[in-house]
């Protein structure tokens, strides 16, 4: 079986059965990712390379290992040793990657729309690992995986997004995917780092946080992007702190049941507290972990060919 695509570009496309379909797929590769031997040859004889523009550390790392346990050649390209700095354009630099057989390319950028404009260029698979503040597709995939596994659906359920909506692609993938899935979707936080027209987009604002944690299912808390602190979009860090981090008393008003996630990396003490971001609520280490798996999921839909179940040789 597969996604019917060439690419995955976001989620904003994607329909609820294709959602389904990655996640399904997934269940199966974290199997492999739990034995002692983490080898299939499913991806045997093809090229993945990943190309990024922006740092990264789990993104890269987790699609490197996807690749690697399915027996895929996989190498990365560091923007900032290769041609790129010579003033070589994207175009240019996918279509020297393409000629030399590859069969996906891993993008992630800091301009918005980067991947699609990689897609029409190349005939190889093109997968979106981020660009700029407009989607990230794989980590909303994973987040959408983990919160099926602990809780059973994503139907139904009350998903409260907490942080900096505005910059946040994170966001906007899971506002796109959890909405297509039957999940209610709030997002909580300042005026200043709302997104505009984010109602939309399938969500219902808050800007006070324990209104939007009321009976909440899930939390999940994104990173403060400290970087755009200086622009004034509120007053101070300690101040933000105080109004939206999230922590255990605050979290008292959710269902008892609650699951907190962060896509990381954490700013611990800002949006989120040290013991709500230790505590058993917390599912952040079993999203790195889900994140492979479903990085496994998509290369094996978009470029696989063999059974995710046959060890290899």
């Amino acid at each position: 079986m597969s996604l019917n695509r060439k690419d995955l570009l976001g989620l904003k496309d994607l329909t609820a059965d294709e959602i389904t379909l990655i996640l399904d797929t997934a269940e199966p590769m974290k199997e492999i990712i739990q034995r002692q031997i983490k080898k299939v040859p499913t991806m045997r004889g093809k090229a993945v390379v990943n190309l990024f523009y922006e740092p990264s550390t789990r993104t890269r790392t987790s699609f490197e290992l996807a690749g690697k346990y399915m027996s895929a050649d996989t190498i990365n390209i560091s923007t900032s040793t290769s041609s790129v700095v010579k003033g070589e354009s994207l175009k240019d630099t996918a279509k020297t990657i393409e000629v030399m057989g590859t069969d996906v390319v891993i993008l992630r950028h800091p301009v918005a729309g980067a991947p699609h404009i990689l897609a029409r260029h190349v005939s190889a698979s093109v997968i979106n690992a981020g660009d700029g503040a407009h989607e990230h597709p794989t980590q909303a995939l994973l987040d959408m995986y983990t919160i099926r596994e602990k809780k059973g659906t994503l139907a139904g359920l009350r998903v409260a997004i907490v942080g900096d909506i505005l910059h946040s692609r994170v966001a906007r993938s899971n506002i796109f995917g959890l909405t297509k899935m039957g999940s209610e979707v709030r997002v909580v936080g300042p005026a200043t780092l709302m997104a505009p027209e984010i109602e939309k987009m399938g969500a219902k604002p808050y800007y006070n946080l324990e209104e939007g944690l009321q009976d909440a299912d899930v939390v999940m808390v994104l990173r403060l992007q400290l970087e755009r602190q200086q622009k004034g979009l509120f007053p101070t860090i300690r101040e933000y702190a105080r109004i939206f981090g999230v922590t255990k008393d605050r979290l008292k008003v959710a269902s008892p049941d609650v699951i907190v996630m962060h896509p990381g990396p954490m700013n611990r003490g800002v949006e989120i507290a040290p013991d709500v971001a230790d505590s058993v609520e917390a599912v952040i280490n079993e999203q790195v972990t889900n994140g492979v798996a479903v990085r496994m999921a998509l290369l094996y839909l978009l470029a696989g060919g063999g059974n995710p179940h046959e060890p290899a040789n």
